[in-house]
């Protein structure tokens, strides 16, 4: 007899709406709070929304961020962020710094002239260090980029609505879209609360989890589509119960199993890509929650005509089948 692991039984009877406006009332929350916390604290922009150079140097001897610091200071090239890079991949003699430097008027991009100024300043403190890496983005470029992210957020955001709205109807459409919302909210107020360095990676990691929790969304409005259809007479809220339940197992399963990949990524896969997929890490989860709490809570709270007939070929021969087999 084969093996099967089951996270989650066949059959399960859990009640997600029992407490339906104390959950829909925390996300709520989460909302206002992500907003202020941004508003408030700013997100860390990256070389990529704010402009300027990030320098990436490598030595031998221990990191000494004050006496970096001090070695630049007389070059007055205005604001300078310098960081040490951890990652359990680096050797013990390996010693790595994130150099930020604002940009320079008049100059789309740092100059060599001033690149080697800065190696040369920095060799007077570390006579070992070694620059493995320069990036440069001008201002005009990095506002340009700051608008094309937020029209592409908006842009997919928009056609999931238009998406939704035309394979079920106008209340399913606003509650994934409002869960959606939710989950893009909430994962930049996470960003601005812990300084996390924001770039257009993360603009790469909200675009994807727009797209997995859409995902597991309709697939719970798939199955409570069906079910409004089955159960005719049983109450919308307990319909959604059922609907959710019989799909815990495949969103149990769906995100458990992305969140294996995602977190060995996370502790091994170094700091180049940290940021993306704490992202990621932080949207699956987030998104599994919007689901049920956000999404399917809202289509509950505006209520669905349930004397319309179906227009979708599936569902027609769902309830014949279902018929037949009753027969």
């Amino acid at each position: 007899m084969a093996f099967r692991l089951k996270l989650v039984p066949d059959h399960t009877n859990f009640d997600f709406f029992k407490h339906q406006w104390a959950t829909f009332g925390f996300s709520v929350f989460l909302v206002v709070a992500s907003i202020i916390v941004s508003v408030v604290m700013g997100l860390n922009f990256g070389i990529d929304f704010k402009g300027g150079t990030t320098i990436r140097t490598e030595s031998v001897q221990p990191l000494d961020v004050a006496a970096y610091r001090g070695a630049l200071q007389p070059l007055d090239m205005g604001d300078v962020a310098i960081t040490q890079v951890f990652d359990p991949n680096f050797r013990d003699d390996q010693h790595v710094a994130s150099i930020r430097v604002q940009a320079q008027e008049g100059d789309e991009a740092i100059t060599p002239e001033v690149i080697g100024q800065i190696e040369a300043a920095l060799k007077t403190v570390d006579p070992e260090v070694k620059f493995i890496s320069t990036e440069s983005v001008g201002p005009k470029v990095s506002g340009e980029l700051i608008w094309t992210a937020i029209w592409s957020v908006l842009g997919a955001t928009a056609a999931i609505l238009i998406y939704v709205w035309l394979r079920f109807e106008w209340q399913f459409a606003v509650g994934a879209v409002a869960a959606l919302v939710h989950d893009v909210t909430v994962t930049v107020g996470i960003f601005a609360l812990f300084q996390i360095k924001f770039d257009l990676t993360i603009i790469a990691a909200l675009l994807t989890i727009l797209g997995y929790s859409i995902n597991d969304t309709v697939v719970v409005f798939d199955r409570l589509r069906e079910n409004l259809i089955k159960y005719k007479t049983m109450p919308l809220r307990e319909v959604m119960n059922v609907s959710v339940n019989e799909t815990l197992s495949r969103t149990v399963l769906t995100a458990g199993t992305t969140l294996l990949a995602l977190i060995a990524l996370l502790v091994l896969g170094g700091d180049v890509i940290r940021g993306f997929v704490f992202a990621m890490t932080w949207g699956v989860i987030i998104g599994t929650y919007s689901s049920v709490y956000v999404a399917k809570n809202i289509v509950l709270f505006l209520g669905i005509d349930r004397d319309k007939k179906p227009a979708d070929p599936s569902a027609k021969f769902f309830t014949e089948g279902t018929a037949d087999a009753d027969n």
